[in-house]
């Protein structure tokens, strides 16, 4: 019983710190992956428990409300996702913080404006290269850079 509570809490912790979940691995028993663990990524998990049980109760409900939702994932959507968090922890702090920056603004706007946004989004995305450099240039005129 133990185990299967330990596993949300195994992959939260490890989204948390920066770590990537291995989804393979995350099925196995918990103190199995402790024992194959190096000494270093035992204390990196340590203070990982540590900052989890440090942060206030709602930001902690958050995370295992995303945990629930993460385990009723079917397994290749979550190897899919498992994949583009390795992509966004490969680039470096600086976009990382923009890219989060960004998604905070985006999550404050009101409803109608982010219907507007995604509308753009997906037009950009239908965009060939060329298309989408005439915008870049246009943008930086209408700006004045």
């Amino acid at each position: 019983m133990r185990a299967r509570r330990l596993l949300p809490l195994v992959i939260g912790l490890s989204l948390l710190g920066g770590g990537v979940v291995d989804v393979a691995s995350a099925q196995e028993r918990p103190r199995d992956r402790w024992e194959r663990m190096t000494p270093e990524e035992r204390a990196a998990a340590r203070e990982r428990v540590r900052r989890f049980r440090s942060m206030p109760p709602a930001e902690r409900a958050r995370i295992m409300e995303d945990l629930q939702r993460w385990n009723q994932l079917p397994e290749a959507r979550r190897q899919e996702l498992q994949h583009d968090y390795e992509r966004f922890q490969r680039l470096p702090p600086e976009r990382r913080e923009r890219i989060l920056e960004r998604q905070r603004q985006f999550e404050a706007l009101p409803a109608e404006e982010k219907t507007r946004v995604m509308r753009n989004w997906e037009r950009w995305q239908k965009m060939t290269p060329e298309q989408r450099r005439e915008m870049r240039e246009r943008v930086r005129r209408e700006r004045g850079r």
